[in-house]
């Protein structure tokens, strides 16, 4: 996850903060998990106060990514670079993508000090999943990393995933040059896969709700909502894979899907890149695909 520090040294984990709320341990409060601490968890509160959906929007954000991960893997995909991925909580990439093909590697991206040591211990005996200590705002200093480039091919198709994060990136850090950016490093055949907040569709209860929320987390960090336009801009050099540019529980549900204004809050894509001499920009996929009804 991004924070204020991106272009400082990272704290030692001895001397880390964490009297102050994290991105990674509040999600994994609303996800259930453990690796959270108190003022985490009083943060999480008062935002559940302002927006009762805000667990909601994590499950939506999570089980579209295990939704993705399923796609990808039965679709070749071997090789994932989780951009920002908080704390491992139940669900994780490594778990998901290992549970569908044990040779599947993950590379996890995160700046969070306490998020980092606790990742390295879990993954300490894993000879097939890493984590490396970057903000994603810094696209260059992630591809280049050495571990990563001695652990991923980048020669070959790999799954870059950037879920429930990207609302945390102002527009003054300029999301579109940081995909941009990351895309370019991935070869034809590689997938991104983006989920995002937005308050697009939502009633206007529920926009309201989204504002507070914004003003709400000014403490720990800023929060942008957007909406599809934005999002099918970001991707207009991929490929969608259908249904495209749609909100999260309605992107290839695997049970028919339960319609609530909460969930209209989050919105995710999955896109494909191909060689430029071969690509139309932003046109689905070639998909047999038929929604559940």
């Amino acid at each position: 996850m991004p924070n204020d520090s991106a272009d400082t040294d990272q704290p030692d984990l001895h001397i880390a903060d964490i009297e102050r709320a994290s991105l990674s341990r509040v999600n994994d409060w609303y996800l259930g998990g453990s690796f959270n601490t108190p003022v985490d968890r009083d943060f999480a509160e008062r935002v559940l106060h302002v927006l009762p959906a805000a667990r909601t929007m994590a499950v939506d954000h999570r089980d579209f990514l295990r939704r993705c991960l399923t796609y990808l893997v039965a679709h070749g995909i071997r090789q994932f670079i989780d951009i920002g991925s908080g704390m491992p909580t139940l669900g994780n990439v490594h778990e998901v993508t290992r549970s569908l093909s044990p040779d599947a590697k993950v590379v996890y991206v995160d700046n969070d000090p306490v998020t980092i040591a606790h990742s390295r211990r879990l993954l300490d005996n894993d000879p097939r999943a890493i984590i490396i200590d970057a903000d994603l705002r810094q696209a260059d200093r992630v591809i280049g990393a050495p571990e990563l480039q001695q652990f991923i091919d980048l020669t070959e198709p790999t799954g870059l995933l950037m879920i429930a994060v990207l609302h945390f990136v102002p527009d003054s850090d300029d999301p579109a040059r940081l995909i941009a950016r990351y895309r370019a490093a991935l070869p034809a055949g590689s997938y991104i896969a983006i989920s995002h907040l937005t308050d697009e569709t939502t009633p206007p209860r529920l926009r309201e709700q989204v504002r507070a929320c914004t003003s709400a987390h000014h403490d720990i960090s800023p929060l942008v909502p957007r909406d599809r336009a934005t999002l099918a801009a970001w991707l207009h050099e991929l490929d969608l894979v259908p249904p495209g540019i749609v909100t999260a529980h309605r992107w290839r549900p695997d049970r028919t899907p339960l319609d609530s204004p909460e969930h209209d809050l989050t919105v995710a894509a999955l896109g494909r890149t191909t060689a430029r001499s071969q690509t139309t920009a932003g046109t689905p996929v070639a998909d047999p695909y038929q929604p559940v009804r």
